[in-house]
């Protein structure tokens, strides 16, 4: 039994027992007291920027494990759990941050589409379905389910059409968030083991979901006009002081609130149980050039790789990609348009290397860029 112990080691950075001061026990995992700046130097070589999210999910995860480990007694305190929501423009990594985090958990991690979601009763997936995927990812143990993480991708898409109660109802959006409000809280519910619709004859699951942490994410696409309407009302007459603070125009995502979300559609009793809001910077000219090239699976590398297995040696003009990048900036598509440019550029010369028309070296010149993204069906794009 020593000898286990001796052997026990941090799942995240791999220190000893020895060599932190305190090391908690996960369901298969450990995590030391070091490891929320060991999950974010993980997330730092897979997304560039972004520093803020990263600490506020490194926490989180953190904060989860120790969750789990706590033995409320008489009179200690239970820590509650802390629901995230993750507000950001469309590109901006909000779903990577979730797949790159899940790469390094060792408690069951799902990612689930909020659009598919309906209210119990009509077309679309039930709300369970999400305790279904992470089921399936924990192997139907339960125990290990009931400790896991749930990531909600496009939380917006489930607003409600107007801020006024709907007359009719909005199956898709409203009723989708009521829904949700139980599961997010904490309490005991009936998973079908498959997925899809209940019906009486089938086996059920018994999922509690208090211990599991929920987190949430979505663009919120005109969101930036209901903050820009909050700050300027609290900015005009003589509520203007000298040292109120300058407004960034650039990015009025960090001065989101719950205000703002509920403006937008959510619901006050989901946003209480979204309790930490964080947001995802707009990406620039200097991190779409940095996303282009330095993280461990950066787009450049890849191609790189594909190209190698043709044993072909590619290389890029550094021309090629600031222009990639200014495509990227002008058709407002994030991280994401970086991607459908570089397919523009590269798909000839992918076609012809398998068939042996290709040099050992290939060097993709500004000129060979421009007159491929030409011919290519992109340059038709217009910025809404």
């Amino acid at each position: 039994m020593s000898k286990g112990n001796k052997d026990i080691k941090c799942s995240f950075c791999g220190s000893g027992k020895q060599d932190t001061l305190m090391l908690i026990a996960g369901l298969d995992a450990h995590i030391c007291d070091k490891c929320p700046i060991e999950i974010k130097d993980h997330l730092d070589q897979y997304v560039i920027g972004q520093d803020q999210a990263k600490k506020i999910l490194s926490v989180a995860v953190y904060n989860h494990y120790k969750r789990l480990n706590q033995k409320v007694g008489k009179d200690e305190v239970e820590i509650e759990k802390s629901n995230i929501i993750m507000v950001g423009e469309t590109g901006t990594g909000k779903t990577l941050l979730a797949k790159t985090i899940a790469k390094v958990l060792n408690v069951p991690f799902c990612i689930c589409d909020a659009t598919v979601l309906t209210e119990a009763g009509y077309v679309g997936e039930d709300v369970e379905s999400i305790l279904t995927r992470l089921l399936q990812a924990a192997d139907y143990d339960v125990n290990s389910a009931e400790r896991g993480i749930v990531y909600i991708d496009e939380v917006d898409k489930i607003a409600r059409k107007s801020d006024n109660p709907s007359i009719t109802r909005d199956v898709s959006g409203e009723g989708v968030q009521q829904a949700l409000l139980k599961i997010l809280e904490g309490t005991i519910v009936n998973v079908p083991p498959q997925g899809g619709r209940k019906h009486p004859d089938q086996k059920m699951i018994a999922v509690n979901t208090n211990n599991i942490l929920f987190i949430c994410g979505g663009a919120f696409d005109g969101i930036e006009k209901k903050i820009a309407n909050r700050l300027r009302t609290q900015t005009v007459g003589y509520k203007v002081e000298k040292d109120d603070f300058e407004i960034d125009l650039k990015n009025l995502y960090k001065y989101i609130t719950p205000q703002d979300l509920k403006s937008f559609g959510l619901i006050p009793e989901l946003i209480g149980r979204l309790p930490v809001i964080t947001h995802l910077n707009p990406l620039d000219r200097e991190t779409l050039l940095n996303i282009l090239t330095e993280p461990r699976n950066s787009l450049i590398k890849q191609y790189k790789k594909l190209f190698e297995y043709e044993n072909v040696n590619l290389e890029f003009e550094k021309e090629v990609m600031e222009f990639i990048v200014d495509k990227a900036m002008e058709f407002k598509l994030g991280a994401r348009g970086l991607r459908s440019i570089c397919e523009a550029i590269m798909i000839d010369a992918m076609y012809e290397t398998p068939s042996g028309k290709t040099a050992k070296d290939l060097l993709v010149t500004l000129d060979y860029a421009k007159d491929k993204f030409e011919k290519s069906d992109l340059k038709k794009l217009k910025v809404a």
